[in-house]
């Protein structure tokens, strides 16, 4: 039965894609007819701004997830729904992106249409009440049908949804995702047509020599990609931080993309670029440095302009493009300074393509088959994976979020294939650590030996004579010791990891945190102590204190989930709402457990962001200005809920 609904929730996202472009065109036409009464230019800027105001008001009013460029969306309903998405987001995203793109705001249509088979997978999930496996399945079902669609791509929709989507590979989930992505692209070929996104010529490996030029390639796109990453979310938090309705924000950065495409006679950085990017990629390319130079920081900043103040499309085809003209750049240069090496300054701009996708995606494999795909040739394969995997290992050295996790680690989410590894977050290192096993430092080698050995331990922290925390010793220091033929009565002291060189762990701060100090390092054991006074031994934390601190932490992760599932069934319209407390707010000083009693009915609390750390709360987690308080609440409650927080 899952197989038979991917089918139908690929063909079913096929068909949204093809009244997707049909929306689109019908934008377009009407930009191209208000330009012609208007004029060129005041048509334009009409057209961008009257589009940025009723996007504003449509992602306002009925789906705030249709913000932005959609994916992160579907990644935190995998994570933190159980893949649930609501079936109006489809509609408030198709209508919102529609008129961004169609009136020439530079974004991609790739986004939309995955969040729209990502909303109909979880759709069709949710009316046969599946398990949250089954959901998850389906909507990874359309986001691959999406990419099928838009791109003619199949195996490279398929292969999306599995690396980015869920984040893993297994057989478990590819029939399905497979079958979804095959029916949308037999549907969509039906209505657009066979022919691949871009007309690529058969390019092919000159000499072994020219792997250095993509080497340096893929080196160049993983900066960008990282550029294009901080510079988005920069744009987005200015844009958040002026506080003025959507409507208005998502209008002015409209009229500014506008504004940039008025800078290039042809206004090429208007729009996703597509066709472009097949003049970069063909045999008779024709741009100079300067005019792709200036195109692609122009095409960065409308994108910018038009994503970061809330308008709604893809980030896939602007990657694209920037990722064309930066290959176009280093095959001129190329082919300027080694005419017989570098012969077509296209096949650099067709891997600078799924190089620069894949740094900021972090999707090697995706990037690799969607450009493999469009080319139909197999003679570049060999620069395109190195530039690819070179440009993604680079980009996760210079930036460890890609530009689709980074939106939700913002919200306090940390994803690692596909999971959230932030769940010891929750717990901090005082609620798991152990009383403290120690040596004196004064002990004989033999000794320390045999008190290590009767305990059953590897590690033991060293106080001096005033009970302060000198060092820790242990087993493996005591075998060197030994084994260098030290004398039997040499103190520990002088054979242990001393105070300098020692890692420790503080009780305030969380278990997250205190695991990654100790797995840097392969340690067992870490030495908890105060802050105010660092060399007083409070405890110690042991790989049982790690064991505990997963099971509490799953435990209240389990009951947040099982209270939000409750919620989500009885109450119609409930949403993820984030609140930032103020230092006058109500709740500051006051714990959860007192806060809620006055809480409404229809509200769970699942976390609170504080600073770096993430905090699922439970009764004794007191509110302190700066919390920024994630709630899932009924749409009715949400005054009352703001209220009682002040």
């Amino acid at each position: 039965m899952l197989v038979v609904l991917a089918l139908l929730v690929g063909a079913g996202t096929a068909y949204g894609a093809v009244a997707f472009v049909w929306l689109l065109s019908q934008v377009g036409r009407w930009q191209l007819e208000l330009r012609e009464v208007l004029g060129s230019t005041a048509g334009l800027l009409v057209a961008m701004g009257a589009a940025g105001l009723l996007v504003g008001l449509i992602i306002d009013r009925f789906a705030r997830e249709a913000k932005g460029h959609g994916v992160p969306e579907v990644m935190e309903a995998m994570v933190m729904r159980g893949g649930r998405i609501r079936p109006r987001v489809a509609a408030a995203k198709v209508l919102a992106s529609s008129l961004t793109i169609g009136a020439g705001g530079s974004a991609g249509r790739e986004g939309p249409i995955v969040q729209v088979g990502s909303a109909l997978g979880s759709t069709v999930g949710q009316l046969f009440r599946f398990s949250n496996e089954r959901v998850r399945t389906l909507v990874a079902c359309g986001a691959a049908a999406g990419i099928a669609a838009t791109f003619n791509a199949p195996i490279a929709g398929s292969i999306f949804a599995l690396e980015v989507i869920l984040g893993r590979f297994t057989a478990r989930y590819f029939g399905a995702v497979v079958v979804s992505a095959v029916s949308a692209s037999i549907v969509a070929r039906a209505y657009l047509g066979e022919r691949p996104a871009f007309d690529v010529p058969a390019y092919a490996l000159n000499a072994p020599a020219e792997l250095l030029l993509y080497l340096l390639l893929g080196v160049l796109a993983a900066f960008l990609a990282v550029l294009f990453i901080r510079s988005l979310y920069r744009a987005e938090d200015l844009f958040d931080a002026w506080r003025v309705p959507l409507p208005v924000k998502t209008t002015i950065g409209m009229l500014m993309t506008a504004g940039v495409g008025l800078l290039l006679a042809n206004e090429a950085v208007l729009g996703p670029g597509l066709d472009l990017i097949g003049e970069a990629i063909n045999t008779d390319f024709e741009f100079t440095l300067g005019l792709m130079a200036a195109m692609l920081g122009l095409k960065l900043l409308a994108t910018l302009f038009t994503l970061g103040s809330g308008n709604s499309g893809g980030v896939f085809a602007p990657s694209l493009f920037m990722g064309a003209l930066l290959g176009g750049m280093v095959g001129q240069l190329g082919n300027q300074f080694w005419p017989a090496l570098v012969a077509h300054p296209g096949a650099y701009a067709l891997v600078g393509m799924a190089a620069v996708f894949a740094g900021a995606a972090r999707a090697p494999m995706t990037a690799i088959l969607i450009v493999f795909e469009m080319s139909n040739d197999y003679r570049l394969i060999l620069p395109l994976m190195l530039a690819t995997v070179v440009a993604t290992l680079v980009a996760e050295g210079l930036f460890r979020e890609s530009i689709y996790t980074l939106k939700l680690k913002l919200k306090g989410i940390s994803l690692q294939r596909g999971r959230n590894v932030d769940v010891l977050e929750s717990v901090s290192v005082d609620e798991v650590m152990d009383p403290a096993q120690v040596l004196e430092a004064h002990t004989s080698l033999q000794s320390a030996v045999q008190q290590l050995t009767q305990a059953h331990e590897n590690a033991f922290p060293m106080l001096d004579a005033a009970g302060e925390l000198v060092g820790v010793i242990s087993l493996s220091d005591l075998e060197r010791a030994v084994a260098a033929g030290n004398d039997l009565e040499t103190p520990v002291a002088n054979l242990g990891t001393p105070r300098a060189k020692l890692r420790v762990a503080f009780p305030d701060e969380t278990m997250g945190e205190a695991l990654g100090r100790m797995s840097g390092r392969g340690l067992g054991l870490l030495p908890v102590v105060d802050r105010a006074e660092p060399n007083r031994l409070l405890g110690q934390v042991r790989r049982g204190g790690i064991l505990r601190a997963y099971d509490l932490a799953l435990a209240r992760r389990s009951e947040i989930e099982h209270r939000a599932e409750r919620l989500r069934e009885d109450a119609q319209g409930a949403e993820f709402i984030e609140f930032s407390l103020a230092s006058d707010s109500a709740a500051v000083g006051e714990n959860v457990q007192t806060l809620g009693k006055r809480l409404p009915r229809g509200c769970v609390l699942v976390s609170i962001k504080r600073g770096d750390r993430v905090l699922i709360p439970h009764g004794d987690t007191e509110f302190v200005a700066g919390d920024r308080v994630m709630v899932y609440v009924t749409a009715g409650d949400v005054d009352a809920l703001r209220a009682c927080l002040g």
